[in-house]
């Protein structure tokens, strides 16, 4: 008979488990190969003498990340490959544990009581990943405490559990969960980029403006430090709009015509205009697999956003106008989420 805690354990939402000394499992096994690849590559990467092959070590250590992520991920889908929704649900439950564990150890480990001149603080928590607000006033002893709390947590880990530190974030703009933007730092004396997650300028299916906007705005708050020029930005993009002397590239959509028009249940702005265009030159108009680009145009005071869509190359010989409130409103969501906090 096994016998509980040695030979197996019981996860969080009552799966049971064989430990590695009994069998050790094939998933296990291709994710400790997957990591270590991982954890070679970003070696290579953070040595790297040139920037062109910086980028191909951190292309192949993102391809790796994406893999090993993967492999517990299609468990949780009933019509995979590999279905075990024990695994996922079991997986997600240990992050949770993990995370929480992790605040507990950061934030008994700095505080005033151990000598530090700060009570360290946990402010984000997402997955595989956790945010500490250090007190410090400086990335290089920030990159040091992060090395040393890593070290400090993975202790409390089984193996081969492993906590790393990554990067340090300062300035750092929270916005809502998953959606944040903070200049990333790996070595002390420069930062390597500003990073943006879950935010528009970073999507692909908004229009150029809104991409614009969020990364001149980012850029003002977090390289700049300047707050009111970011506010500026916003108002002057408003003002361009109202007075239709936004250029129009920064307007357009592009959206994919993947399927026969019939196929569409609900009506769809690249369609309408599609059919549009079919009926004034069908020799030219787009067809099935093509990518259709348009920008929303005033029309009658009800009609609908799709009935709007137009060609921008026939708004340019025609001088129609946009419609500008259409991308006022599309501008007021992510800026209002910037300058919330």
């Amino acid at each position: 008979w096994m016998v509980k805690d040695v030979d197996y354990e019981v996860t969080g939402v009552g799966a049971v488990f064989v430990k590695k000394s009994v069998k050790p499992g094939i998933l296990p096994l291709i994710l400790k190969s997957l990591l270590s690849a991982r954890s070679d590559a970003k070696k290579l990467m953070n040595s790297a003498p040139t920037e062109e092959l910086y980028q191909v070590y951190n292309a192949r250590q993102l391809a790796l990340k994406i893999s090993a992520n993967s492999v517990y991920g299609f468990t949780g889908q009933s019509n995979g490959q590999l279905p075990c929704v024990e695994i996922s649900s079991s997986v997600t439950c240990y992050g949770r544990d993990m995370i929480e564990l992790t605040q507990q150890v950061v934030e008994a480990e700095v505080c005033i009581a151990n000598g530090y001149e700060h009570n360290a603080k946990v402010v984000y928590g997402d997955t595989d990943s956790v945010m500490v607000l250090s007190g410090l006033d400086n990335v290089a002893d920030s990159i040091v405490l992060g090395k040393k709390l890593a070290a400090i947590v993975t202790t409390k880990f089984p193996e081969p559990i492993k906590l790393e530190f990554e990067k340090v974030y300062y300035p750092w703009l929270l916005m809502s969960k998953k959606k944040y933007a903070g200049l990333f730092w790996t070595k002390a004396d420069k930062w390597d980029k500003v990073d943006c997650k879950g935010i528009e300028s970073v999507r692909r299916d908004n229009c150029g403006l809104a991409r614009h906007a969020v990364k001149t705005c980012i850029d003002k708050i977090l390289i700049h430090r300047d707050i009111e020029g970011a506010l500026r930005v916003g108002k002057d993009l408003i003002s361009d709009l109202l007075r239709n002397k936004v250029d129009l590239s920064l307007l357009i959509v592009t959206k994919s015509y993947s399927r026969d028009a019939d196929a569409y249940k609900v009506p769809q702005a690249h369609i309408t205009l599609a059919m549009k265009m079919k009926k004034r030159d069908p020799a030219t108009a787009p067809a099935v697999g093509d990518r259709i680009p348009y920008v929303i145009v005033g029309g009658e005071k009800n009609a609908k956003m799709y009935q709007k869509a137009e060609d921008p190359l026939y708004v340019l010989e025609h001088g129609i106008p946009i419609d500008a409130q259409c991308y006022i409103d599309q501008l007021i969501k992510p800026l209002t989420r910037i300058f919330t906090p």
